[in-house]
């Protein structure tokens, strides 16, 4: 069975180190540097012993979002370029994310489409709040009215929390616990899920009904609380909410992946809410391993059809990748 992977990971780590502490991702460890800075044998002898034919690579955090003016545009065009490279040395292996200077909008939806159409990738990934900023802000019109043009999506994936949210909710808890509460224990998720409920209250899909959204981690929390943004608003925001408008535009325009999400209930949950159609398999690599990803892929309690679409399928159709590598 033909298995793509859409939440992979990698960095340059000379580029990187150049211009942050890697260190700020609660993620970054040292083995996890060789891997993510390697996108040739070692990632490719992992995918082939859990039977992964394709990732769809993107650039980790920190990123080009922290810079301004030109030397973000240059970071996230660099890290485009080296990751192209590995796409075209591995064609039928690799595909591509756009990395995006996001505090340049203009300058960031023309390095999407020169990703898209120079480079072959697939859509673009955005690491979370740009400058405490969400994508239903005016100011990242540009980028989105691009992808949807371009018909290609947006995966909007966690970033860290932006201080004065993390003293609040996550700091004075013993060791480490409040970093990774405030990521992926918990913050990263709820702020991912939030995300996207701004996009649909503020009319976002609206403007750009060609606008897709992927995110990750069984759908960031979304699957479970639709129901009851719908049922709230609804109760209380008037008559422009009497019917779903919130989980409708939601269901439509995005599509979920499983990345570092492993357990039956919330994928239960999550075909339950998305269907079949909307997701997608993904690891988190190498945040998390790709033999737990495959194990789990092999037990959902799916068709065989179902499975097929999960496994490759949908991903096959919205990123427009070749079923036949």
């Amino acid at each position: 069975m033909r298995i793509v992977a859409l939440e992979e990971h990698f960095l340059v780590p000379s580029l990187v180190e150049e211009k942050f502490d890697p260190f700020t991702n609660p993620g970054f460890t040292a083995e996890r540097r060789h891997k993510l800075g390697d996108l040739g044998e070692t990632r490719l002898k992992d995918m082939d012993a859990q039977g992964i034919t394709q990732q769809v690579i993107s650039a980790t955090m920190p990123g080009a979002d922290l810079l301004n003016g030109p030397e973000g545009i240059r970071f996230a065009k660099a890290t485009n370029d080296r990751l192209a490279q590995a796409v075209r040395e591995h064609p039928t292996r690799f595909g591509g994310f756009a990395h995006l200077p996001m505090r340049e909008p203009q300058a960031a939806a023309d390095e999407l489409e020169r990703a898209i159409r120079d480079l072959g990738f697939s859509g673009a990934m955005v690491n979370g709040l740009t400058d405490n900023r969400f994508l239903d802000d005016l100011r990242f019109d540009p980028i989105l009215a691009r992808a949807a043009r371009l018909q290609v999506p947006i995966y909007i994936h966690p970033n860290i929390p932006p201080k004065a949210v993390f003293d609040i909710y996550y700091s004075g808890l013993p060791g480490v616990t409040g970093q990774l509460l405030g990521s992926g224990a918990f913050g990263w998720h709820s702020e991912v899920g939030i995300h996207v409920m701004r996009l649909a209250l503020a009319g976002t899909f609206e403007r750009h009904p060609n606008l897709t959204i992927i995110v990750g981690h069984m759908g960031e929390m979304l699957p479970f609380m639709l129901g009851r943004a719908d049922h709230v608003l609804k109760l209380n925001a008037g008559a422009a909410f009497a019917t779903p408008v919130v989980s409708k535009a939601i269901t439509e325009h995005v599509y979920i992946t499983t990345a570092g999400i492993f357990t039956i209930p919330p994928f239960l949950n999550a075909l339950t809410t998305f269907g079949a159609d909307r997701i997608m398999f993904s690891v988190d690599y190498p945040y998390d391993h790709n033999a737990v990803g495959r194990a789990f892929l092999d037990s959902l309690p799916v068709s065989p059809a179902d499975r097929e679409k999960i496994a490759h399928g949908n991903a096959d159709r919205l990123l427009k990748l070749d079923p036949g590598v």
